[in-house]
């Protein structure tokens, strides 16, 4: 009887301390952040040990809400597909990585998948001499492909939907796709198109290789944490919000500053000069405004990470506001 009342105090306090992972991050002092990596655009690391991509920017957001501080923050690459066991031994706060949202990663591995901040899906890339400009113009040529299931089955689908006529040559391991593309053995490339941007980048020059703009799948990638902390979820959902809404406002990490005496209510709300949306979440008044400093808005981190001075420029696309007819959208903050 006293093991058992044991192992379920342990149990309880266990789930206490997972709970709690706000007051962890500050007594800690910092955030430790997990990713994929390295990923071109999304975590990659310079000779001096410096990681910087989309993913980085998220961690360092989340970190400016929680610490004030965009610098307060480990960040742990990790390899493999969703490596969900690090968020329940606690050895991470939170994951942003390029796992997709699916009913089952978000259901049965006691993880949560907070809000999208990148949508995907399967696409093609091909060289700029090919001429072509659109999925749907794709035929009599020869695609390389992942043999994952999935990717394999999308394709011959989209093909055979299209009539159109192709070879395929497939790898076991996505890392030899790029291999293969450069030696010749095959004029298209079938994979994510975060994939394939990354790989782009691989090559010597990546302005002559086209990404199309079409996707032949759906992929929703974005933080994920403990499925045992609200207040952390919220945490991590309005600080993805604020970079939204920061874009649909017009405010930057640029001219922050000169709108301090605006008198735009919405924007007001979102620097914290107005009201306290802090206060439920455990956070400072001016929280957004903290994040909004340290990496800008999703515009801004999108164009820093993807953008034309990379070298290998990706279109916003469905990751355009919905204003201008993509799919990023956040609640109104009221």
């Amino acid at each position: 009887m006293c093991l058992v009342v044991l192992v379920l105090a342990t149990t309880f306090a266990a789930g206490r301390a997972h709970a709690q992972t706000l007051e962890a991050v500050r007594e800690r002092g910092f955030l430790i952040c997990g990713a994929v990596g390295p990923l071109a655009g999304f975590s990659q690391v310079d000779a001096e040990g410096r990681w910087s991509g989309f993913d980085i920017d998220i961690c360092r957001a989340i970190a400016a809400a929680v610490l004030g501080d965009p610098n307060l923050l480990e960040f742990r690459p990790l390899r493999g597909a969703s490596r969900f066991a690090t968020l329940q031994t606690g050895d991470l706060d939170v994951i942003v990585r390029n796992a997709p949202w699916t009913e089952r990663r978000d259901t049965v591995y006691d993880a949560r998948y907070v809000a999208p901040t990148f949508f995907d899906g399967q696409a093609f890339m091909v060289p700029q001499s090919e001429g072509v400009v659109s999925a749907f113009e794709l035929d009599d040529l020869t695609i390389c492909v992942a043999d994952n299931g999935e990717e394999l089955t999308r394709l011959r689908e989209f093909f055979f939907e299209n009539q159109a006529n192709y070879s395929e040559v497939v790898y076991e391991d996505t890392a030899d796709l790029l291999l293969a593309y450069r030696g010749g053995l095959c004029n298209v490339l079938s994979a994510p198109g975060r994939e394939l941007n990354a790989m782009r980048r691989e090559l010597p020059d990546p302005l002559i290789h086209r990404i199309l703009p079409e996707r032949i799948s759906k992929e929703a990638v974005g933080p994920v944490v403990r499925a045992d902390d609200d207040r952390w979820f919220n945490i991590i959902r309005w600080t993805i919000y604020a970079l939204i809404n920061a874009e649909e406002l017009g405010v930057t990490s640029l001219n922050i500053e000169s709108l301090s005496a605006t008198r735009t209510a919405a924007v007001r709300r979102l620097l914290g000069l107005e009201g306290n949306y802090g206060a439920p979440l455990g956070l400072e008044t001016d929280f957004m405004a903290n994040v909004i400093r340290a990496v800008g808005n999703y515009g801004e981190i999108y164009e820093r990470n993807f953008g034309p001075q990379t070298g290998a420029v990706l279109l916003r696309g469905q990751n355009s506001l919905w204003l201008n007819g993509g799919l990023l959208y956040a609640p109104p903050i009221r």
